[in-house]
């Protein structure tokens, strides 16, 4: 086992090492054991797997869709996609139509994803050394798109402010609601509470609750999806694939069961999830700040002369830079106003600082892929690539320029607040019963009774399960996790509106 968890050992041969070389590159003596693309690309999906039926990787159905290409359009039109419209990117509860949800992130996301799939299969084929089997063409596109889609299905709502809330209404109860949680994951999954285990949870357990398979995605999808594959009581930072974590305890048979399907396993990250991350970091880094100019926060001149500054000397931001100011000079020659002049500018620059840095982060993947499949790759695709100046500069910008903006900080008091504010209720709710054993019960009062009824039934169906097979304490916390997370931010806000003025405090 490798510095980062991972599982190697020595070729047993000259013949050996020099087979492997041939299919990934130069990786020298080590190889990784079980990592290929035929179980990475794993067609199959849990339910069919537990009915024993075979799974065909072309689209040999009427439909003439591939198991991969059925997982986006699952995907698409689950209801939970559908929340993401009223959720929170940067700026929450935003009037101005034109600003970034949650959802119109995620698309934007899931087409970088689908493109950079594209390029990686046509003009890096000698590098990735796909085998026919697995249909590349079409299955690693649309995969990638469906990962990005997905990937922030779990955020609670008022963006990562409300994940920031959820953590701090539990650390401010302890030790009193963690009775009977004697393992430290247990608790852990409550303390760190964590979107990306929720989206995961979201998409094997809670949505469509008929069985216990959730949306029944493949298992090549449940692997890519999972950024930091690691419990929660094994968070480092220090280690890209820990700084998180993409499981809770309630599905940690689930994640086991995905690792043994695709190769993979704990702190383990499937090679295309450093592109979907990759895709994630170019669009909030980039559409922030054009949010920001929509709202009149932010102009590019002051864009400008922050990359120069910050980033003098830096080939990538010279070129988007010299292009942008170009394009500027253009534009000025149309009697715009100020207002339009500045919108379509960063227009421009977004365009143009998009196709860079995914140009830059293909190359980089290319270029890293036989480490990745080694387990020795621990970095960001981004602060690999050579567009890491312009990426790093952006993201710099907005802590300093954005993100601390009254504007910004006024409106994620209220989301914190509002969190806070529903918690307090919902647990009251959950936990004042008649029956301490059985969570379903009757509710002490008729308030806590309307309470606990106004909790999604599909949670509650999870939660009163007798299948579950988690502590009542662990369920009664999981049980509003659940509700919070799948909350948007106007719903969350009307809500605690409701349940005030109907008495609870």
């Amino acid at each position: 086992m490798n510095q980062h968890g991972y599982v190697v050992r020595k070729a047993q041969s000259i013949d050996e090492s020099s087979a492997q070389a041939e299919t990934m590159a130069d990786i020298g003596e080590w190889i990784m054991v079980g990592l290929n693309w035929d179980k990475l690309l794993n067609p199959q999906r849990r339910k069919d797997k537990a009915r024993g039926k075979s799974i065909e990787r072309s689209a040999k159905t009427a439909e003439h869709r591939t198991e991969l290409e059925r997982d986006h359009d699952r995907i698409l039109f689950s209801t939970p996609v559908r929340r993401m419209q009223d959720k929170t990117q940067v700026f929450p509860l935003d009037p101005h139509d034109s600003v970034r949800t949650r959802l119109t992130h995620s698309h934007e996301v899931a087409n970088m994803a689908r493109s950079f799939g594209t390029a990686l299969v046509y003009v890096y084929p000698e590098e990735l050394k796909l085998p026919q089997s697995v249909v590349a063409e079409r299955n690693v596109p649309a995969l990638l798109e469906a990962i990005g889609l997905a990937h922030d299905l779990g955020n609670p709502p008022f963006g990562h402010q409300g994940e920031d809330a959820i953590q701090s209404w539990m650390k401010a109860r302890v030790p009193e609601i963690f009775e009977g949680l004697d393992e430290a994951a247990l608790r852990e999954d409550f303390l760190r509470f964590e979107g990306n285990a929720q989206a995961f949870r979201l998409l094997t357990r809670l949505q469509i609750v008929n069985d216990s398979f959730g949306l029944n995605m493949t298992y090549a999808f449940l692997a890519a999806l999972m950024k930091y594959p690691s419990p929660s009581d094994k968070v480092n930072k220090k280690v890209l694939a820990r700084k998180k974590f993409n499981y809770f305890q309630s599905e940690a048979d689930i994640a086991e069961e995905v690792w043994a399907e695709t190769g993979l396993g704990e702190g383990i990250r499937h090679p295309l999830t450093f592109i979907m991350e990759a895709c994630d970091d170019i669009a909030y880094s980039i559409v922030d700040v054009e949010d920001a100019a929509k709202k009149g926060l932010v102009n590019f001149d002051r864009l400008a002369g922050f990359l120069e500054f910050e980033g003098a000397g830096d080939a990538c931001i010279e070129s988007v830079l010299t292009k942008a100011k170009e394009q500027h000079h253009e534009f000025r020659a149309q009697s715009l106003s100020a207002a339009e002049l500045d919108d379509i500018t960063m227009q421009m620059f977004r365009v143009n600082a998009i196709g860079v840095m995914i140009v830059a982060a293909t190359k980089a993947f290319a270029e890293n892929l036989p480490a990745m499949m080694m387990g020795n790759f621990d970095q960001e695709l981004m602060a690999a690539s050579d567009a890491n100046r312009l990426w790093s500069c952006l993201k710099s910008f907005a802590a300093k320029h954005i993100y601390p903006h009254r504007q910004v900080l006024e409106v994620e008091l209220r989301g914190h607040q509002t969190i806070h504010g529903l918690m307090d209720i919902f647990w009251a709710a959950i936990t004042n019963r008649k029956d301490p054993l059985d969570i379903g019960s009757k509710r002490t009062t008729p308030l806590h009774q309307y309470v606990y009824s106004r909790i999604s039934e599909n949670y509650r169906r999870v939660a009163e399960s007798p299948d579950n097979r988690m502590p009542i304490r662990y369920r009664e916390l999981q049980l509003m996790t659940d509700m919070m997370s799948g909350m948007t931010d106007s719903f969350a806000i009307s809500m605690l509106d409701d349940l005030r003025k109907r008495g609870a405090a």
